[in-house]
């Protein structure tokens, strides 16, 4: 069984590797370990905090998680992070990625997510890339296997125009 999530919110990190010289909040369902001091979590948060880049996500998985590459839930919001790096696709059993409210302004990196099998859940909007024309559709389209966007639901109606969308933009659209 998996415990609440280590929350490291709004604890002004800079750095992702800087987390692991603070405690995870208190909450209202205690954190367990394992033997080894490790957190029995699936899920961890990094929320409100000035981050910028993702260099040191998986030391600090590594650090707090007691089964880190079974990490299902990171909450990424409220930072400074500017593109979508390799290391969260090495999170393969990511089913849950919050990432409004950064600074991602190019939408293709939201192709990057693709071969995440898992993820049926993403937030993007705060991002600058919210304002280009066919967003949602091309968010979509980009990742298929969504059953939420933006703390919306994804019809099936929409995936279908999602696909209409994407056939007839590819190779015209400029973001």
């Amino acid at each position: 069984m998996y415990g609440p999530p280590v929350d490291l919110s709004f604890k002004d990190l800079n750095k992702v590797a800087d987390a692991v010289a603070e405690q995870p909040q208190s909450l209202l369902r205690p954190l367990t370990t394992n033997s080894k001091g490790k957190y029995l979590s699936r899920s961890l948060r990094l929320s409100n905090n000035s981050l910028t880049d993702l260099v040191g996500l998986q030391y600090t998985l590594s650090h707090f998680i007691a089964q880190p590459s079974k990490l299902g839930w990171l909450d990424l919001s409220f930072n400074k992070i500017t593109c979508i790096e390799p290391v969260l696709c090495e999170l393969k059993e990511l089913c849950i990625l919050y990432l409004h409210g950064n600074s991602i302004w190019d939408l293709s990196e939201v192709d990057k997510l693709g071969e995440l099998q898992h993820l049926h859940t993403i937030t993007l909007h705060g991002n600058a890339i919210e304002t280009c024309k066919g967003y949602r559709n091309y968010v979509i389209s980009a990742l298929p296997q969504l059953k939420t966007m933006d703390f919306s639901g994804v019809t099936r109606n929409e995936r279908a125009m999602a696909n209409i969308w994407h056939h007839r933009t590819k190779g015209t659209l400029n973001i």
